[in-house]
Order: C-alpha cells, then sequence, then structure tokens
C-alpha cells in the first residue's frame, strides 16, 4: 500500500522493479502535496507508471460513513475500511491550531471503564495506511496542526504498525508535520517506554492514569493488574531522565469515585516521582454503556486543580469538547454497530 511506503523507501522501491527512481520524488508531491485519492489522479506521472502502481501500491481505500459535529466545531467521522471495519478520527478546532485525534485499532482491548472504545473488546488492529488514511480524511476538512494518538485502541499495543505511520506523517518529504506536534496516548503498556525512548524521535508522550492508587486504578482500568503504579511510573522516569522529555498525565474526574481531596493529594504525591511530569484533568464525557459514571461539579474540579497546584504539579483543567456529537472514543462506532 502506497502510504505504508516512507518516502525515503520509494526510490529503492521503484529501482527494485526496474523503474526510474527519479519519479519518486514527482509520486511523493502528488500523494503528500496534491493529496491525490488514485494513481490514476497523478497525472504527472506517464500512464504505465500509474498503472503498475495501481497494481502493486494502490491508495488505501476508505469511506467517511458518518458524521457528528458538535455546537463547538468539534467534527466527529467514522472511517470505514475494505473488510467493513470502521474506526473514529476526531477533528478539533481552535485558535492557530486544528487538531486530529486519531485510532489505531478497530475497538479496544483494555476495558477501561469509562471508555466506550473498550465496551466490545478490540476487533484488530489497523496497519499503518490504515492510520494514516485517517489523517488524509482528516486534512479534507483543513490543515491539521496537532495528531494525538488518543483514539480508539493502544498505540503501544500496535506499536510497530503505529509508528510507521506516524513517521510517515512526520516526514519532510510527506505531509511533514512536526514531532512536537504529535502525542501518543498510552494506558500504561510499561514495554511500549523503552521502545519509544530508543526510537529518537520528539513525539509527545502522554500516559492515562486515571486513579492515585493501585486499588482505584485496577477497578477502572484491567491494565494496571499487568503494570500496577509503581512500575508504570518507573518506566515513566526512566523515559524521561533518557529523552529529557516531559510526560503528561491525563486524569479522567469521575463523581464520586476518584474526584477526592484524599485522591488529589496522592496524586500529587505519585506524579512528583516522574521529572517533567504534567497533569491534565479531563472531566469525565458520560457513555451510554455506564450510566453510573458521572462529571464532576464545578467546586470539586476546581478543588481538586487548586491541591495539585498548591503541591507544585503543573496542572491543566482541560474542558470537553464535542459532548453532543458522540465525541467521547467509541461513541459513533457503539450507535452504528447498535451498542
Amino acid at each position: 500500500m502506497a502510504w505504508s511506503v516512507l518516502p525515503d523507501e520509494w526510490k529503492p522501491v521503484l529501482a527494485e522493479r526496474g523503474l526510474r527512481p527519479f519519479r519518486a520524488d514527482q509520486m511523493l508531491h502528488c500523494l503528500y502535496r496534491d493529496y491525490i485519492r488514485d494513481w490514476n489522479e497523478a497525472t504527472t506521472l506517464p500512464k504505465d507508471l500509474r498503472e503498475t502502481l495501481n497494481r502493486e501500491f494502490p491508495l488505501t481505500r476508505y469511506e467517511i460513513l458518518d458524521t457528528s459535529e458538535s455546537s463547538d466545531g468539534t467534527k466527529k467521522l467514522l472511517i470505514g475500511f475494505a473488510d467493513g471495519e470502521a474506526v473514529e478520527t476526531v477533528l478539533i478546532p481552535a485558535t492557530g491550531r486544528f487538531t486530529q485525534c486519531i485510532s489505531s485499532q478497530v475497538g479496544c482491548a483494555m476495558g477501561c471503564a469509562f471508555c466506550a472504545s473498550g465496551s466490545r473488546g478490540v476487533v484488530r488492529s489497523l496497519a499503518s495506511d490504515e492510520i494514516v488514511a485517517e489523517y488524509m480524511a482528516g486534512r479534507a476538512f483543513g490543515e491539521i496542526t496537532n495528531i494525538v494518538v488518543m483514539g480508539m485502541g493502544e498505540p503501544f499495543a500496535n506499536y510497530d504498525e503505529t509508528m510507521r505511520a506516524l513517521k510517515l506523517i512526520n516526514a519532510g518529504r510527506g505531509p511533514n508535520l512536526g514531532a512536537r506536534h504529535i502525542t501518543l496516548s498510552t494506558c500504561g503498556v510499561v514495554p511500549g517506554f523503552a521502545k519509544l525512548a530508543a526510537e529518537g524521535i520528539q513525539f509527545e508522550l502522554s500516559v492515562s492514569l486515571h486513579a492515585p492508587n493501585d486499588k482505584l486504578r485496577s477497578q477502572l482500568m484491567p491494565v494496571n493488574r499487568k503494570w500496577p503504579i509503581d512500575e508504570l511510573l518507573d518506566a515513566c522516569a526512566d523515559y524521561t531522565r533518557k529523552t529529557k522529555r516531559a510526560i503528561t498525565f491525563e486524569y479522567t474526574l469521575i463523581a464520586g469515585v476518584n474526584d477526592s481531596r484524599a485522591c488529589a493529594d496522592e496524586l500529587a504525591r505519585q506524579v512528583r516521582r516522574v521529572p517533567l511530569a504534567k497533569v491534565n484533568l479531563i472531566p469525565l464525557s458520560p457513555v451510554s454503556h455506564r450510566p453510573d459514571l458521572k462529571t464532576p461539579d464545578e467546586r470539586t474540579m476546581m478543588m481538586f486543580l487548586d491541591v495539585l497546584m498548591k503541591n507544585h504539579v503543573q496542572t491543566m483543567l482541560r474542558r470537553s469538547r464535542g459532548k453532543d456529537a458522540d465525541a467521547a472514543c467509541g461513541q459513533l462506532r457503539l450507535r452504528r454497530i447498535g451498542g
């Protein structure tokens, strides 16, 4: 598939097939400047080359099956692939930014209590070209300035394909989106930290924490039973020491579950174990399969924020976007498949 070939790989790929390597630059321009959907649109290339590319390196077929748009401008797309499976990507406009949240798997195996993506388990991982296809679908609505791999799935459970896709999107002769504008989010698959550190690429990293201790986190996030908090935070600290890059901890606030002052105090103690740590507080976006989980009131959220800041933890209270667009992960797909 064309979108799984990194820009620097095209010349040797063409040479191996007896094709003229100088055509690679023309092909890259067609792919990532003209944003063609089919090689037949690449009219600067000879017809026989277009036929060869369509046969050996077709562009990934995708279809926008459904859309949902919020009053704040957030847009969710449900993207279908050739095998009938579908994933979600979310487009989030802001002043000077146009962020795309992309998926790495169809569904998710992690089973976090508050996430619609994992309520039906994982179907399969996406191939790198399918992840790039999400980006291609999104950029048709505007110039993407930032990507967050925070959609359906766990990127560290699909590490190789996700990294290949992000390297292509980052490549100078590809879409050329800066590494610091690309964020991976993991729920705490510990082996992924060392692998990412070894890449030497300045992608941003966030970690879904959502609880300050093992007892509560294991209730909310089954992954904690395999990689408990001490092991996770040690891996985070090793990552920041090796890369000199900050880690952002994502913490979804759930009324009566993890939003107490005691939880805030304990969270502050935990994240201070990691150099350069930051915290994003996220009010829960209610999901249909867990009506018992509620969003805290404003006073509780401000208390939680105040406790962290007084404990010298760099913290932001992030306001939810797209609630009226079913923009919490997995909800548009569940609506389509009858979840």
